[in-house]
């Protein structure tokens, strides 16, 4: 738990794992909430009585506004910039390597960073509010961490028309037919319903051959851990710019 923010983790006996993240400005993610949310998902993933991980933020409308512009904004140097990318990137890492399949759930819109770690779950429901945006590249950085993520699960000619039109949200639909979210609902609590009914499908099968599965999904992905963190380099670097540090001013006087 933190003054501004917390991840929570509960395990049911049927051995459906639990992950919620909090950020009272529209779930966006402190490096805090960031290293902490890594941290979670990997030792979900080591427990042997966890059968299958439901990835959530908490809360009725924003599933993730993505990075903390206060954090980006009292950044001062590259090597802090790294670190604070850093902490995406770990995320990412931690559902790819994760032995167990990570259900996604989007009830609002996902922007940023929420995207990616969206687009990191193995299956991903979300209802008809999910409006995606990658708006890095307006605010003068640009989506180098979550890339990789969201162009294998989406491909590059989508995650190339979010990354350059920075400033639009694309729906839930549209994201669904690019293969971001597997099934759109049009409630909360439909969602919900197909999201537990999934999680309890899974839960029966082996789960040797559920993590058997997973590898094959990533597979091609092992060199991530390098590359995610030279993106986070670059967006560490690039966050220092008097571009990116005008337009958060701006951003945040309105």
């Amino acid at each position: 738990m933190t003054e501004t923010g917390h991840v929570n983790s509960t395990l049911d006996k049927a051995g459906i794992c639990t992950i919620s993240f909090f950020h009272p400005s529209h779930n966006s993610l402190p490096g805090k909430i960031l290293h902490e949310l890594a941290s979670t998902i990997t030792q979900a993933g080591n427990e042997a009585n966890v059968k299958v991980i439901v990835l959530k933020s908490e809360g009725e409308r924003t599933f993730c506004a993505g990075a903390s512009f206060d954090e980006l904004i009292a950044i001062q140097n590259k090597e802090q910039g790294l670190e604070f990318f850093s902490g995406f990137a770990k995320v990412i890492n931690a559902c790819r390597t994760c032995g167990k399949i990570i259900i996604g759930r989007v009830q609002g819109k996902a922007i940023g960073g929420g995207v990616g770690v969206a687009a990191a779950t193995d299956y991903c429901f979300a209802t008809q509010n999910a409006a995606v945006k990658l708006s890095e590249i307006a605010v003068g950085i640009g989506p180098f961490v979550v890339g990789p993520a969201v162009e294998r699960k989406m491909g590059l000619s989508a995650f190339s028309q979010l990354a350059l039109d920075a400033t639009e949200f694309r729906s839930a639909e549209w994201a669904k037919e690019k293969g971001l979210y597997a099934e759109v609902y049009d409630s909360v609590q439909g969602m919900d319903e197909a999201v537990q009914a999934f999680a309890l499908q899974l839960a029966s099968y082996s789960p040797e051959a559920l993590t058997a599965l997973k590898e094959v999904f990533w597979s091609g992905t092992e060199h991530w851990d390098t590359l995610l963190l030279q993106r986070a380099g670059i967006s560490g670097t690039l966050v220092l710019s008097d571009f990116t540090r005008n337009f958060i001013q701006g951003f945040k006087s309105k």
